[in-house]
């Protein structure tokens, strides 16, 4: 997803990146797998979706949403999906996109893999840190050398717990995965969500738990997670990131940008966002007065 796999998907982008690019702005695509949370519907011949395990996915009690039980996928199976990834990235870069965001959050394929609490192989896929994040690591390697370390970036989610995925270490998590993209010179970003953020006294209390990961990073560094105009204002003002995300409120005010330079009131958000619980549309904001 999100269908650059054909060439007759590649050249229906291309208007669509022409549009973006002559209002003056960047436009990345983000290549990401599913994996288990998915049903068999969506799957070629309705056959299990693919994952690091095959425990199926609880059922989702707030959109009421019922993954399908997934199949292990096989460690013979898994370079034809680095393939996957590898011509997804040179397609977009063929429709004009400025780069590819690999994602790898949320309880998709890649973080299906990554975390201990999804991952029970025993395989060299999994068991060690070093073995469950084998093969992001690959997808990695493979876009990297396909369009150059400057058009890639990827997205991390290590203390989210999404799609039944959590991890018992999510700090190393975290640094080991920085680790692996500072061997790439010219990296481009690191997107990172924050730790579950709470709300006290009704205001948003977003914990600021990526610092040690900014830190370590050597490239641009963006984080996301419930930050407003203030909260992301703040954090770019003490260098706590180089970029702000966000995803809900531009779903809600297409034209955000514009109001936050106006300070204006916002939409709220409403049942839209049941429909994917981390929705992927989201700004590369800066400070704005």
């Amino acid at each position: 997803m999100p269908g650059v796999w054909t060439q007759e998907q590649v050249e229906a982008w291309k208007p669509i990146v022409d549009a973006v690019h002559r209002k003056g702005a960047f436009f990345f695509c983000q290549l990401g797998h599913v994996g288990r949370a998915s049903t068999n519907e969506f799957q070629p011949d309705g056959q299990a979706p693919i994952s690091s395990t095959d425990e199926q996915i609880s059922p989702d009690a707030e959109s009421g949403m019922v993954y399908s039980k997934p199949r292990r996928l096989r460690a013979d199976e898994i370079p034809a999906v680095v393939e996957d990834f590898r011509r997804a990235a040179r397609n977009a870069v063929e429709a004009g996109f400025d780069g590819v965001e690999i994602h790898g959050a949320h309880g998709m394929l890649l973080e299906q893999f990554m975390k201990d609490g999804a991952n029970d192989r025993t395989d060299e896929y999994g068991g060690s840190l070093e073995n469950r994040c084998r093969f992001a690591v690959e997808v990695i390697d493979a876009v990297v050398r396909e369009v150059g370390a400057h058009r890639v970036g990827i997205k991390l989610s290590p203390f989210a717990d999404d799609m039944d995925c959590e991890d018992s270490d999510p700090v190393a998590l975290g640094h080991y995965m920085i680790q692996q993209l500072n061997k790439y010179e010219g990296f481009l970003y690191c997107h990172m969500v924050e730790p579950r953020m709470a709300i006290v006294e009704g205001h948003r209390q977003i914990p600021r738990g990526l610092l040690q990961f900014r830190k370590a990073f050597n490239g641009t560094f963006i984080v996301a997670g419930g930050y407003d105009r203030e909260e992301g204002n703040k954090a770019l003002g003490e260098h706590y990131a180089d970029l702000i995300a966000y995803g809900r409120l531009f779903l809600a005010n297409p034209d955000l940008p514009k109001r936050f330079d106006l300070d204006a009131p916002l939409n709220k958000y409403g049942p839209l966002h049941l429909l994917h619980p981390r929705p992927c549309c989201w700004l590369h904001g800066l400070p704005l007065s």
